[in-house]
């Protein structure tokens, strides 16, 4: 067994895990026979996988042939008379019934091929996926959005503009079968997305880092602000409310946190404190007297579930009358980590 001590070196506490045994045998196969594997892989499959590979080194003999063997033994198993190939069922039906047809079918059977090419636009970012469709016809943008998985075609759909979106996902919802025309249609349309997929622009999160830079401005932090506002009121309220992250409550006095919470009605914590990080619950509940804590903790059991949208809703909400107490001069906010001396 690899010493734990060592960084990157693998441990193995017996026998390497299945997702270990996955990594040992493409790292075993070469460059280009594992780039055709990962080809293959969701998105999150190749970053769990590649990140064990990543951190690999010093595998010993036995560890590679006992995976190498598992992998043999699983494969002389599944490759048994269960089905043909699909490369098998092509070449078949190709000779019984010509290209065009065997294709068809092939599609109905396995799905189409575009969908490994759609995998790998996993990789590109929301905003820019809905800036290449967005000229496209509303049932072209349907197809493309159909073969993304839901969370990112969600994203997408949420880039498109606003007042085409139910159109778009209407016609989601009423594709059944696509044909042949649309499918090579949608081929095309990817094919010039991954041609570009490497000239995509870098995103910035520009309201958050202008937020980061003035919680660190040193003097007259309101003043800039201010300034900022007589130019551009509507970024400065989205900077403000990045400067004003719930999190920040993390990292302030308990005496801060006590005014805070005598500011606040305990049924707002007890909704905006639902999924907080750690950090943030310990933070208020710590501040609070026992029997306040207690009283808090029955009234979250008693509430249930909340709906996301109220949770931020009513965190908003409570940044803003912490907003309040620090422009009146009530409290002084630590607005970033700021490390320090004992």
């Amino acid at each position: 067994m690899a010493d734990p001590n060592k960084p990157g070196e693998l441990v193995v506490p017996g026998k390497p895990s299945p997702l270990e045994q996955a990594a040992i045998v493409l790292l075993s196969m070469g460059e280009e026979p594992a780039a055709a594997v990962l080809r293959c892989f969701s998105r999150e499959e190749l970053l769990e996988v590649t990140q064990v590979m990543s951190r690999m080194s010093g595998i010993k003999v036995e560890t590679v042939k006992h995976s190498l063997q598992s992998f043999f033994d699983d494969y002389r198993e599944q490759s048994g008379v269960h089905g043909a190939s699909r490369s098998y069922l092509k070449r078949s039906l190709d000779l019984a019934l010509g290209a065009d047809i065997a294709n068809s079918v092939l599609n109905t059977i396995y799905g189409d091929a575009i969908r490994p090419k759609m995998a790998r636009l996993q990789w590109a970012s929301p905003k820019w996926l809905a800036e290449r469709i967005v000229h496209e016809h509303v049932r072209m943008q349907a197809v493309f959005l159909a073969f993304l998985p839901p969370a990112l075609a969600g994203d997408v759909v949420d880039a498109l503009p606003e007042e085409s979106r139910d159109l778009v996902l209407l016609n989601v919802a009423r594709l059944n079968e696509i044909d042949r025309e649309l499918l090579e249609e949608l081929d095309e349309v990817v094919d010039r997305c991954l041609e570009s997929l490497g000239l995509q622009s870098a995103s910035v999160e520009g309201v958050r880092q202008a937020a980061e830079i003035l919680n660190r401005l040193p003097g007259n932090r309101q003043q800039m602000v201010e300034l900022l506002r007589a130019r551009d009121p509507e970024v400065v309220s989205e900077i403000e409310v990045s400067m004003y992250d719930f999190f920040i409550l993390s990292r302030q006095s308990e005496a801060n946190i006590i005014r805070i919470i005598e500011e606040v009605p305990l049924e707002q914590w007890a909704i905006a404190l639902k999924g907080a990080e750690p950090a943030v619950r310990n933070a208020v509940l710590q501040s609070m007297p026992r029997r306040q804590a207690q009283t808090f903790e029955d009234t979250m059991r008693r509430m249930g579930p909340v709906p996301i949208s109220r949770i931020e809703q009513t965190r908003r909400e409570i940044m803003d009358a912490v907003k309040g107490l620090a422009d009146a001069g009530e409290i002084e906010i630590q607005l970033f980590a700021e490390a320090v001396v004992e």
